[in-house]
């Protein structure tokens, strides 16, 4: 059995506390390695490890930082069919999938490079007799990352690529359900010239959370995963003195207009509703047909769509739509939660909890739902299913499919389609939801922009990513300053280059 333990100090290092967690095949059901959970003192360790690091790397100027991110980025093309395939094989995406895990991961890379850019401060001369003033970004030190299990590549890049790009030290913290591609990005980066101890991955549990939590030099914390643990986080993190930036659950509601090409607007409720088995917190949850007509021209062109979903392994080809669900508590969950909306009321047009796959029976399988009639009040639209199961929520006009997301508890992300300009214009205006898509299914911004979600969707000032990433893990320093005026001795006569 493969054990799986930390990358500490740029080498691997074996788990201590005796604790294990099981690494599944989710395609399978079979557990295919043990992952070590940290202790306070293994976790103390990689904390003292980065702090002795930090120092030397924030005093490293910020190109050669952004070099590292430079190489980095080309390691990634180079390794990217074995990441996919590492975490296809724990998480359960398709291969195209998870390649796109990693190609999201890799863009934040990639604007990282921009550091020496991003960290510029601002001058004033002039600004009293004498006097300059000008301010500086820097790094906050030793800073922490919380990770989801949905997205092993991509979210860790979104926390440690800009985080270290401005020279802080990062302990990273992901999911024990896919641990292995977290640990392949931390050798890529000393393969890539980071120094040792600047990225240290920690595997581990709520005692590990804990322990990032409290321990004094962390300063800052990001974290992805359910709302009440990123409710958890926040407070636990801000009452310790520290920055937090902490994103939680979803329910994604997509708008379809009567003006809307109901085709295309179908499409896109297949792909962002089922992608990954609808484990995203970006998914597509709840259909808002706005009319009768639309709402039944809708459920006419959806259902034969979810019936034909082609599910399966990673193994069998670049074709299938989506593969299995995460772990087997993760599909009894989702089961259960059908089986309530059934109950509630909902009409169940599409039932797929009972797919089976012939050779993987005892994997985590289950095909794409689709309610019909669900009301607000009923668990199924309340709650965050994580799971390959769409609803339809019928609305009269536009105001009352308006009110659907303005009125829910989360406000991660929203679509709306239709062919109407005033329409479009008035809903990005007036939605109180963070990510906003006209015509676009999923409307996660691209790494030059920020991510973040409103409501109980998100905690903290500042997104993931973009500029607001260099901002969270800087600090602004400001500096008055007066000289005696003079000029200083000796020439230099060949061109001045980076020291």
């Amino acid at each position: 059995m493969q054990k799986i333990g930390h990358f500490i100090g740029g080498k691997h290092v074996d788990g201590t506390s005796g604790r294990f967690a099981d690494v599944y095949n989710p395609a399978t059901g079979e557990v295919q390695a043990q992952v070590a959970l940290a202790s306070q003192q293994e976790m103390d360790a990689a904390i003292a490890n980065a702090a002795a690091a930090q120092p030397a790397w924030a005093a490293t100027n910020p190109q050669r930082r952004a070099r590292v991110m430079m190489k980095f980025v080309d390691l990634l093309n180079r390794d990217m069919d074995k990441l996919a395939e590492a975490l296809s094989r724990e998480h359960g995406k398709t291969l195209p999938d998870a390649k796109g895990d990693v190609i999201r991961g890799l863009e934040v890379a990639e604007f990282c490079i921009g550091a020496p850019h991003l960290l510029k401060g601002e001058f004033s001369e002039g600004a009293g007799p004498g006097i300059d003033m000008y301010s500086m970004r820097q790094p906050l030190g030793v800073v922490a990352g919380i990770t989801p299990f949905n997205f092993p590549a991509m979210i860790p890049m979104w926390k440690f690529c800009p985080a270290i790009a401005a020279g802080n030290a990062f302990i990273l913290k992901p999911s024990e359900r896919d641990p292995s591609v977290p640990i392949m990005l931390a050798e890529l980066m000393i393969e890539a010239g980071l120094p040792a101890g600047i990225l240290n991955v920690v595997n581990g549990d709520k005692s590990a959370v804990d322990a990032i939590l409290d321990d004094e030099t962390i300063q800052a914390v990001g974290f992805v995963g359910s709302t009440p643990i990123a409710q958890y986080v926040y407070s636990r993190a801000t009452a310790s003195g520290k920055r937090a930036q902490c994103f939680g659950g979803a329910k994604n509601h997509m708008i379809i207009m009567p003006d809307a090409d109901m085709d295309q607007a179908a499409d896109a409720l297949i792909g962002a509703g089922y992608g990954a088995a609808g484990e995203r917190c970006m998914a597509v949850s709840v259909a808002v047909p706005v009319g009768e007509s639309t709402a039944d021209a809708l459920i006419e062109k959806l259902t034969p769509k979810i019936e034909a979903l082609k599910i399966g392994p990673y193994t069998a080809g670049n074709d299938v739509d989506f593969g299995p669900l995460v772990t087997r508590e993760a599909l009894a969950r989702v089961k259960g939660l059908v089986e309530q909306g059934i109950k509630e009321g909902a009409k169940l047009v599409v039932d797929g909890r009972d797919f089976s796959m012939q050779g993987y029976e005892d994997g985590f399988f289950m095909g794409g739902c689709l309610f019909d009639n669900v009301t607000r009040d009923m668990d199924i639209y309340k709650t965050e299913i994580f799971g390959p199961v769409l609803s339809v929520v019928r609305a009269k006009d536009y105001e009352e499919a308006l009110d659907l997301p303005m009125s829910h508890e989360y406000g991660n992300g929203t679509a709306i389609f239709t062919r109407d300009g005033d329409t479009a214009r008035d809903f990005a205006s007036r939605i109180n939801i963070g990510m906003v898509g006209i015509n676009v299914p999923i409307p996660v911004p691209l790494a030059y922009h920020t991510f973040g979600g409103w409501k109980k969707s998100g905690f903290g000032d500042l997104n993931q990513h973009g500029s607001d990433g260099f901002k969270f893990y800087t600090r602004t320093k400001t500096v008055t300053s007066r000289w005696p005026s003079g000029l200083k001795d000796g020439a230099e006569f060949s061109i001045p280059t980076m020291k």
